[in-house]
């Protein structure tokens, strides 16, 4: 439940994502494709199967590209399904580039989002170790700290008190964060027969364990200012995935067509609950974290949403959106905004770039601000 956090919540409803419906006789159908190339665009992606594809920068690469530039990554795109390759054919004329990202760094430029904690882990934290030896780390069950402790133990001695005891913390979440990749790893490795067979060995089978590590991970990047900027992608359109774990038995894709069929919308609630639960436990870690005169989520924003507003018959009006965080202070939370009839979701968008500073002049269809 959210309700530990209205504080820091921020809904905003009733706004649509336009763009995202066909325009044309041609493009119908593609309601999944443009919907994640949408998202935080507020564009319409060029129908193309090919190389030319074409749509817009995204709200998080604009702050990206003003806000990241003096931090070790200026931002990093993370995914929990395998969402293949930005190249090929999807279905009704789109490239599946359009599918598998929803970050956009230039109109034609999409940025790959990485499904494997492991890479994600050493990307992140990674010691500039060839393949070979991290493989040979992994086998013997080592850290990545261990080539350091030496220098870990002279940066204590040259700290204070309250400094030496964030870094153990710190250490100590990374080293834990290993652990559970190295878990993972150790079990995928021994099991014969895996729920999710193709995936790679540090790809938990389970979504939720799964979903928790990459938003830890995100934690640890923030804590550190490795980076300012995340985008997270935690399901993928059409998906077939069975979620047993909360009770659902239904593939996803075939329970968001529920025909507003009782025991359908149920299941379907239930499943929404169950992913609104996982985003509640990054929201919660982060506002554990101290970070300044307060805590991550004092000084941070999360963006939470869908491009789908009923899944049902691939509308994307009244599209589920909320935020959490202060922003610092530029978010008081406690606020519900029921916004009019054929409110563009990009003025969400445009009013979170202005209140971080940000002088954009549009996203996608804008038409002002919102009184967030």
């Amino acid at each position: 439940s959210l309700a530990p956090h209205r504080d820091y919540l921020t809904v905003v409803s009733h706004t649509d994502i336009a763009l995202a419906t066909a325009q044309t006789e041609a493009e119908a159908g593609a309601d999944h494709t443009r919907s994640s190339a949408a998202f935080l665009t507020s564009a319409h992606a060029k129908m193309t199967e090919g190389a030319d594809i074409y749509n817009a920068i995204s709200m998080d690469q604009i702050y990206a590209q003003a806000a990241g530039q003096d931090t070790l990554m200026p931002s990093i795109q993370l995914c929990i399904e395998d969402v293949g390759s930005l190249t090929g054919a999807c279905g009704y004329g789109y490239s599946c580039v359009y599918a598998n990202t929803i970050s956009w760094s230039s109109p034609t430029t999409p940025l790959p989002m990485e499904r494997d904690p492991r890479v994600a882990f050493e990307r992140l934290f990674g010691d500039g170790a060839t393949p070979e030896q991290r493989r040979a780390r992994r086998h013997a069950n080592a850290s990545i700290l261990d080539g350091i402790v030496d220098k870990i133990d002279d940066l204590k001695l040259a700290l204070g008190t309250t400094d030496r005891a964030r870094l153990s913390d710190y250490l100590e979440d990374v080293r834990e964060i290993e652990r559970r990749i190295q878990q993972v790893e150790t079990t995928n490795s021994e099991t014969v027969i895996r729920d999710i067979p193709a995936a790679p060995v540090g790809v938990p089978d389970s979504w939720s364990e799964h979903v928790r590590l990459m938003f830890d991970l995100q934690v640890l990047a923030f804590m550190t200012e490795m980076t300012r900027v995340s985008t997270f992608k935690m399901g993928r359109d059409v998906s077939s995935r069975v979620y047993d774990e909360a009770g659902i038995t239904t593939p996803f894709h075939s329970l968001s067509h529920h025909g507003n069929r009782p025991d359908q919308l149920a299941e379907f609630a239930k499943l929404n609950a169950f992913h609104v639960d996982q985003v509640e436990y990054f929201i919660r870690r982060l506002r554990e974290t101290p970070d300044g005169d307060g805590n991550l989520l004092d000084h941070s924003l999360v963006l939470y949403g869908s491009p789908m507003g009923d899944g049902s018959v691939h509308n994307h009006l009244r599209v589920p959106l909320f935020f959490a965080g202060h922003a610092n202070g530029q978010f008081k939370g406690n606020h519900h905004l029921l916004c009019p009839e054929g409110t563009p979701m990009a003025n969400a968008l445009l009013t979170v770039l202005h209140r971080l500073g940000l002088d954009t002049g549009a996203v996608g269809d804008s038409t002002g601000e919102l009184d967030l």
